[in-house]
């Protein structure tokens, strides 16, 4: 059985050798054969340099590379569109998904399962305020979006290939992959791990990319926000009513001088405020729907190295290798020479 390891890659140079090493040295310890897809989402560093070197010198490292950056879920996307592997596991670079876990994880692939999932049981290196929202997030999505969302599950995972097969069908834009997966409803099993701290390199997920991935995850998969909006609209709307009432029981039964311009104030900023809200959260929902309507492809990748593109059914976009203008103006002013 072969293994393809997808592994997406942003401004990683740092750490690439110490990564391709620890690959090589735990799969050249099993019977497995492997192919390792490097996805570089556009780095600005000198990853594009180092993966094209890897790839030289072993021929089961493949590359491909984005024409800029087009997000951490498109980089997975197309690692498995271009996987040929009966069994295909998603990554990261920083080696906190420790690639001494992929014997077990091919064990109890091999069990039936179509995916296997690494929880993590401790999350070292990170903040408590990473930790604590993170702890939010899964409590959130799983109560109020999809309860079939496995707690402290990210991207490092290992599928069977008929679970790849019907992941590849999904193709919406805004990717939330641990959604899709728990939407699929596969045969799942988890496997705890030990999270250890990046071995190089500062994360590449500040923390409003984290609240952007966060609220992507939440409107991909469910349309709570405007439930939500409108649950509020109708408290306001009560609390309204019942102080219109209060203010007519104090004109006409007691008598007293109903409250003036500041309660009037307050009321139509908390009016205008909820109203504003939901406006803005159906703008939000029907701007998804006019970029999915364009139907773009959700990667375009300009270079690839040790891959056949032509082999796979990728549903991106690949470019055709670069013309060399020189070279080509050469060989033009030869043939003109000899005529």
């Amino acid at each position: 059985m072969q293994l393809s390891i997808v592994v997406p890659i942003y401004n990683e140079a740092e750490i690439l050798p110490t990564l391709l090493s620890s690959v090589q040295a735990v799969m050249n310890a099993t019977s497995f054969s492997y192919e390792l897809i490097l996805v570089d989402d556009g780095s600005l560093d000198g990853t594009a340099e180092t993966l094209k070197r890897a790839a030289e010198e072993d021929p089961r490292v493949r590359v491909l590379s984005f024409s800029r950056n087009f997000g951490h879920q498109a980089a997975i996307t197309a690692g498995l569109d271009h996987a040929s592997g009966e069994a295909v596991v998603v990554m990261d670079a920083d080696l906190q998904d420790p690639p001494e876990l992929l014997p077990e994880m091919l064990a109890l692939l091999a069990q039936g399962y179509d995916v296997v999932s690494a929880q993590r049981t401790s999350r070292d290196g990170e903040t408590a305020f990473k930790r604590l929202t993170a702890k939010a997030f899964y409590w959130i999505f799983q109560k109020l979006v999809d309860e079939r969302m496995q707690p402290e599950v990210g991207d490092f995972r290992m599928f069977s290939r008929r679970a790849i097969v019907a992941i590849g069908q999904l193709r919406e834009q805004h990717r939330f992959m641990r959604g899709m997966v728990a939407w699929l409803g596969l045969k799942e099993v988890i496997l705890p791990y030990h999270r250890n701290p990046r071995t190089a390199g500062t994360t590449k997920y500040s923390t409003w990319k984290m609240m952007r991935f966060a609220w992507t995850a939440i409107s991909s998969f469910s349309a709570m926000p405007l439930r939500l909006s409108v649950g509020a609209g109708l408290f306001v709307t009560a609390c309204g009513i019942g102080f219109a009432i209060y203010s007519v029981f104090a004109a006409f039964v007691l008598k007293i001088t109903v409250p003036g311009w500041t309660s009037l104030v307050c009321l139509n900023i908390i009016f205008s405020g909820s109203t504003l809200i939901a406006i803005g959260l159906l703008g939000e929902y029907v701007a998804r729907i006019y970029e999915e309507t364009k139907g773009r492809p959700l990667y375009v990748i300009s270079n690839t190295a040790n891959v056949d593109t032509n082999a796979h059914a990728a549903k991106g976009v690949t470019l055709p290798p670069a013309i060399d203008l020189k070279h080509s103006h050469e060989e033009s002013a030869l043939r003109r020479n000899r005529l």
